[in-house]
């Protein structure tokens, strides 16, 4: 499922317009980034929990060269899923 088959089903479920859904969808990822960017999580209960994770900084290799090279050290999202969203997949 990509963004417009989501927004069509937001608007459906929700019997809304599917520019309103879309307003809404965009809202609720702003959201997201806004929060994770500040350092904090986002919990949907039910659905899962989106997070801030860091990953090391480490050596790599340019696969062109052969070269060693230097990675930085980075933040990157995390999202667990909750108890609910695991147990309607299973």
């Amino acid at each position: 499922m990509n963004k417009t088959e989501l927004i069509n089903h937001i608007a459906e479920s929700a019997e809304i317009s599917k520019a309103a859904a879309g307003r809404a969808l965009d809202a609720m990822i702003d959201g997201v980034k806004t929060t994770l960017k500040k350092g904090g999580d986002v919990t949907l209960v039910g659905f899962g929990t989106f997070a801030v994770g860091k990953r090391a900084a480490r050596s790599g290799r340019n696969p062109r060269t052969g070269d060693t090279i230097k990675i930085k050290a980075a933040k990157v999202p995390k999202f667990r899923p909750g108890k609910a969203l695991k147990e309607a997949l299973n």
